[in-house]
């Protein structure tokens, strides 16, 4: 049987995209059953929206994405200035001597470049973006935890890796994610991440959500940290005024970090 025109192909498309867009997560064989069609058909069109950026590819089907094509960043160094303020005011809230655990992402990568300067640390981590930020701080512990690596987060995810993190604890977990809001606190699309994220953030005795402002007031599928449970939110000046304010009221310490640091 031939390919269907281009019309259809295009119908077909709009369709996984308003399915993924409403429900946050959809694997190829839950698409490819409400399509009514196969799931190497479903494969092809995700390859195509995800290579276009409308969607993001995860283990067993797609999410949306983190950044919506309308709502990326116009600079890419805007956004890297943002994460390294960030991640420069965080790590004045490590205490020297003490063990804190990091999450998957590129702040908390940014973060651990900066924790390499400590005299002495010890770092709990899933990501091998922070592994590898950390490989050459000699006076830097860092303990790897593994599990099933979710290549697109850099990081290692699922039962095995919840099991290793049950028996740690540390003074502080620093968490990223893909949206914040007062109501429901940090999430993240993945059902897999949000898990493993979960069990970094009861191994710390305080939790530290490290957010640029695009993620502020954004609301994904999976909660990972509910507000009550966020101890500090660090973000940069352009956060949303009105979604600070009302943080605040919840009882989160909200950060703002210096851009001139």
């Amino acid at each position: 049987m031939s390919e269907p025109g281009p019309m259809l192909i295009a119908e077909r498309r709009r369709r996984i995209l308003e399915h993924v867009h409403e429900h946050g997560y959809a694997s190829f064989r839950e698409l490819a059953g409400a399509l009514g069609t196969s799931e190497s058909t479903v494969r092809r069109d995700l390859r195509s929206l995800v290579g276009e950026g409308l969607l993001d590819a995860t283990r067993g089907g797609v999410t949306r994405p983190v950044f919506p094509p309308a709502a990326r960043p116009v600079s890419a160094d805007a956004v890297a200035a943002e994460r390294e303020a960030i991640a420069a005011h965080a790590a004045t809230l490590v205490e020297p001597g003490t063990a804190v655990l990091l999450g998957p992402g590129r702040t908390t990568a940014a973060l651990a470049r900066r924790l390499a300067e400590l005299p002495s640390l010890t770092v709990v981590t899933n990501s091998t973006m922070v592994v590898e930020a950390l490989m050459d701080a000699p006076h830097v512990e860092v303990v790897a935890v593994g599990g099933t690596l979710r290549r697109s987060i850099h990081a290692f995810v699922g039962p095995i890796t919840e099991q290793h993190l049950a028996g740690l604890r540390g003074a502080q977990t620093f968490l990223s994610g893909d949206g914040v809001t007062p109501e429901r606190g940090l999430t993240t699309p993945n059902v897999f991440a949000a898990a493993t994220d979960q069990a970094l953030a009861a191994a710390g005795r305080e939790v530290v959500v490290l957010a640029d402002h695009s993620k502020i007031g954004h609301d994904t599928m999976c909660q990972t940290v509910s507000t009550e449970r966020m101890s500090v939110l660090v973000t940069d000046p352009k956060a949303d005024s009105v979604m600070v304010d009302r943080l605040v009221g919840a009882q989160v310490d909200v950060h703002i970090a210096d851009m001139n640091r």
